[in-house]
């Protein structure tokens, strides 16, 4: 489990969400976030949304500089 601290949180349903905890992934889940979208941008806010048990909308809204922080946690997962 990694926490990711973000530098600019996002505001779902009224409440502010300034960190996300990701959990480590499993197959199935790369396996489900292909089900739902060819594009492998879509493929990767739901795995990242799913890990992170947020809706994708949370991820979408992410600025750039948190969602980089986010893909290199994720990397740090599969090294």
């Amino acid at each position: 489990m990694a926490t990711i601290t973000l530098e600019y949180p996002v505001e779902e349903n009224g409440l502010k969400i300034d960190k996300l905890e990701m959990r480590r992934p499993k197959v199935r889940d790369q396996i489900s976030a292909k089900k739902t979208s060819n594009a492998d941008e879509d493929v990767e806010v739901k795995l990242f949304a799913n890990l992170c048990e947020v809706s994708p909308a949370v991820i979408e809204d992410m600025d750039m500089k948190d969602y980089k922080t986010l893909q290199k946690e994720y990397k740090s997962f599969l090294s």
